[in-house]
């Protein structure tokens, strides 16, 4: 298999002409007045966590490309996140937030080069409900870019997709697809309630925002879970974050008590919303869930994910998490996106399995669950 191949357009794979064996390489499949051409775009770590080891890419199936150890991979299996510096490409970060200032219409109050404009709410007049592009209250989500070849090359770096393959298993990713359908085009999943993902595959949700709080009272903390199906997410900062900055916050050891509380492994039981019967739509949770979640928020210290421009979280899709409250002084800015399996319709709708990790790669299977506090430290589970 060629790991360089990770993107489609419209079904077909894009097949690169050459590539280098010794770089992670983007393959980014563009189309200009003269036809279709290829652009092979080199993704480097920037500022390799320490416990992040290099790359060394192959074209066979037998590579030694690693990017995850087996103590970082048993963190993730046991706590169901993973913190992982400078995972994504710099130019790609300073690009997003181009897009996203540019896309910003110029009679908006909120202004990049002064900081003062950009403590929220926003302002009455400068709301937009469009689901593609919404600037609400304090969130800023811009999904309308969701689907771009350097936005998808965000998450779908080399790297990143090298470690879908370690959890989730060799040649089973679902790649996303360039210039498809963005999240937001359908509108609300249901009247008053969030949009769906991209339609078209799993793949990128766009830029998410959120405005410092400014003096807004403390706010507590809500932790939730996502209704559509997938195996895990990506929240990838483009901006610096510091601490209580709005970061994706997450409570540690939840997943694994709250999947056997789902009827269904991935999925999540959707209501119809009914005019005449209102006392329920959309999502539909099982009491066993409910009541669990809230001994997590009550027993579980969260985990803020702050961090440098290039930063990525990943967790697992049944953990419990939020994004943070904002009380910085900047606005924060990350990308998100989702991972999963090619056979996601096969499997997305059985119970919740007697082993949690069935679907998953055998690697993380065979995981022991054994890492150093070194580890546990500098993924901020402990002090």
């Amino acid at each position: 298999m060629d790991r360089r191949l990770w993107v489609k357009r419209k079904g077909r794979l894009s097949v690169p002409p050459k590539a280098s064996r010794d770089q992670g390489l983007a393959i980014v499949r563009e189309v200009g007045k003269s036809g279709v051409r290829y652009a092979d775009k080199t993704l480097a770590v920037n500022r390799p966590h320490r416990y992040m080891k290099e790359i060394h890419m192959s074209t066979n199936d037998d590579t030694n490309a690693t990017l995850l150890t087996p103590e970082q991979i048993a963190f993730f299996k046991d706590n169901g996140y993973l913190l992982l510096s400078g995972a994504m490409d710099p130019d790609l970060c300073a690009k997003a937030r181009d897009r996203l200032w540019a896309a910003l219409p110029p009679d908006v109050a909120v202004r990049r080069d002064s900081p003062q404009t950009h403590v929220g709410p926003f302002a009455e007049a400068d709301t937009n409900t469009d689901h593609r592009h919404w600037r609400k209250g304090f969130r800023w989500n811009l999904r309308d870019i969701s689907t771009d070849p350097e936005m998808q090359a965000l998450i779908y770096s080399t790297s990143l997709c090298t470690v879908a393959e370690q959890l989730l298993g060799q040649g089973t990713v679902q790649r996303p697809i360039i210039e498809g359908i963005p999240m937001g085009s359908r509108d609300f999943a249901w009247p008053d309630d969030p949009v769906d993902p991209t339609i078209d595959a799993p793949g990128v949700r766009g830029i998410y925002c959120t405005l410092p709080f400014g003096d807004l009272p403390k706010e507590p903390d809500k932790p939730h879970n996502d209704a559509h199906p997938f195996h895990f997410g990506v929240v990838g900062l483009i901006h610096d974050v510091p601490p209580n900055g709005g970061g994706f916050k997450v409570w540690p050891k939840s997943h694994r008590r709250l999947y056997p509380t789902f009827w269904m492994q991935y999925d999540m039981a959707r209501v119809p919303s009914y005019d005449h019967l209102p006392s329920l739509r959309g999502i539909a949770n099982s009491a066993a869930y409910d009541a669990e979640l809230e001994r997590i928020g009550d027993d579980t210290q969260p985990v803020d994910c702050w961090g440098a421009a290039g930063d990525v979280v990943l967790w697992h899709h049944r953990l419990a998490h939020m994004a943070g409250h904002n009380y910085s002084s900047v606005i924060r800015q990350a990308v998100l996106g989702d991972f999963a399996k090619t056979d996601l319709d096969t499997t997305r709708m059985d119970p919740p399995q007697a082993d949690m990790w069935r679907d998953w790669s055998e690697g993380l299977k065979a995981s022991a669950g054994s890492y150093s506090s070194d580890l546990a430290r500098a993924q901020r589970l402990i002090p």
